[in-house]
């Protein structure tokens, strides 16, 4: 699903509210996911998963064409881990990490 798929779909939802709202809504809650991620912080959506960043340490790469090495900097990566519920309903109503 696209944003624009998300923003169409919740409008159908919420006949309600105002197409403009929504993509205001939407908009804000992801701008405020990467703003917090940029800051080094954690978003944690209860149920949902909790997104977070990981820091990549510099390597050697290779050129693909050349095959030449290529250093790589160190970047930081988001990161996201699904919550229990997101799992379970993903998995048809059963928990995977549980020992059945």
């Amino acid at each position: 699903m696209t944003k624009s798929e998300l923003i169409a779909h919740l409008a159908a939802q919420h006949p309600h509210l105002r197409q403009d709202d929504i993509e205001a809504v939407v908009g804000t809650v992801f701008r405020e996911i990467t703003d917090t991620l940029a800051r080094g912080g954690r978003v944690e959506l209860r149920g949902f998963g909790a997104f977070t960043t990981r820091w990549r340490q510099p390597r050697q790469g290779r050129n693909p064409r050349t095959g030449e090495a290529v250093a790589v900097g160190g970047k930081g990566m988001p990161h996201f881990k699904p919550g229990k519920e997101l799992r379970i309903r993903i998995n048809g109503g059963r928990d995977p990490g549980s020992e059945e």
